[in-house]
């Protein structure tokens, strides 16, 4: 009799211990498929195409290309497929220069396929971001051209007429500007202007109180700065980024010196905690540290536009090394502080100056080592009166002839002589 109520009992524990297990597995797979994309974003440009995937963790990734036809296929582990995922193959403009089409779907169980169509072969590169600022975990996919387009020849077939502004083309500036001394080696050849919008993409910039973007003013200024250039003589303006996309500091400086630039500028226009402070300054390098504490704080504030833009720390391009490690940097500073000086007092002509002379800092986007570089804070965006002239476009024209006119003021000083490895240039 006792045996016979022992083997139910066992029977029972049995049951129970599955149902647990069971439970239990099941527990673990619904928690681990409980990863939810929480935004998509797309960022198309002929850089490059960046893809992101934002969640509140990490999201597991293997990446595999496919030909005949090119396709890319990435598969996420343990997401799950919701609308906002769903929802990312509606953002593929008919323009993307890599993408044709996206599509999303259950591949099998605790795994999520990304497919991506592709217009021809690409480079892609998928890397993971940490939380910073306002983003959550992020899995980028940039995918670059597999051959690079050389800036030089792009810069021989810019059409002028591409980025001519017609309500600025024509006009013009208040006074007379300075001409540039005509020595035979300053005609021999195209003066090249790097202009740099700050931010991009991911990384928006300064917010202004009325919702303006940093990323999106230092654009449209720079066009007009290219446009105005474009329409001077002996000139040629290359943006560094014609669109809302992300470019690492360092990469920018490449860009500069692999377009053979004679000069870089760079556009900002800063936030402060204050929302009264204003005026407009103008920065070059130091190496010897910051000449104030507000110039150090602007510095590491500018430099950490690379931990929100996103980059891929795993790539390591030895010409950027060089580029950012060469230490005979002493002669550039010193023509860069001699064109800031020059755009510092024109722009006192159309703005109060926050700062009455040339601030120096640390700032890692001016780190080309055979360019005079600058980087002009065109007015504070948190201050709400700077802001609503930062988006009116006659305003954005002042700002863009005001530099004009302190590069041309400085090269009337400082004539652009033969460089090394500067084409020899005629302006189509």
């Amino acid at each position: 009799m006792l045996e016979t109520n022992i083997k139910p009992l066992k029977i029972f524990r049995s049951l129970c211990q599955g149902t647990v297990v069971a439970l239990l597995y099941l527990w673990v797979t619904q928690s681990q498929a409980a990863i939810e994309i929480t935004s998509t974003r797309i960022w198309p440009a002929q850089d490059y195409t960046r893809l992101t995937l934002e969640a509140k963790q990490p999201i597991h990734h293997h990446i595999f290309s496919v030909s005949n036809p090119d396709r890319l296929v990435v598969d996420l582990e343990d997401v799950e497929l919701n609308d906002t995922l769903k929802g990312l193959t509606g953002k593929i403009d008919s323009n993307d220069p890599y993408i044709r089409s996206v599509r999303v779907g259950r591949f099998k169980p605790g795994t999520l396929r990304l497919v991506l169509d592709l217009k021809g072969q690409v480079k892609p590169q998928l890397f993971d971001l940490d939380p910073v600022a306002e983003y959550g975990y992020r899995l980028v996919l940039d995918l670059y051209p597999a051959q690079p387009p050389d800036p030089m020849m792009a810069l021989l077939g810019q059409d002028k007429a591409a980025t001519a502004l017609p309500e600025i083309a024509h006009e013009q500036e208040s006074t007379a500007p300075p001409t540039i001394k005509t020595q035979p080696e300053a005609r021999a050849r195209m003066l090249i202007i790097a202009i740099d919008a700050g931010h991009g993409g991911e990384d928006p910039g300064a917010h202004g109180m009325r919702g303006s973007l940093e990323k999106n003013v230092t654009l449209a200024i720079a066009r007009r700065l290219a446009a105005l250039i474009n329409d001077t003589p002996n000139m040629r303006g290359v943006l560094i980024r014609d669109g809302d996309y992300f470019i690492p500091l360092g990469g920018r400086v490449v860009k500069a010196r692999k377009a053979r630039a004679d000069l870089f500028v760079s556009i900002h226009a800063d936030a402060f905690i204050r929302p009264d402070a204003h005026g407009s300054s103008v920065f070059a390098l130091s190496e010897h540290g910051a000449t104030s504490s507000a110039a150090r704080w602007l510095a590491k504030k500018e430099n950490d536009a690379d931990l929100i833009g996103g980059v891929n720390i795993a790539v390591k391009d030895p010409y950027l090394a060089r580029t950012l490690l060469d230490l005979s940097q002493t002669a550039t500073i010193t023509d860069s502080l001699h064109l800031a000086k020059q755009v510092l007092g024109e722009l006192n002509d159309i703005n109060d100056l926050h700062s009455g002379h040339v601030e120096q800092a640390g700032f890692a986007v001016l780190k080309a080592p055979d360019i005079p570089s600058i980087l002009v804070e065109t007015a504070f965006i948190s201050n709400p009166d700077e802001e609503a002239r930062l988006n009116d476009e006659e305003y954005q024209t002042k700002l863009a002839n005001a530099v004009l006119s302190g590069i041309k003021r400085y090269f009337a000083q400082n004539p652009a002589l033969s460089r090394r490895n500067i084409a020899q240039m005629e302006k189509p």
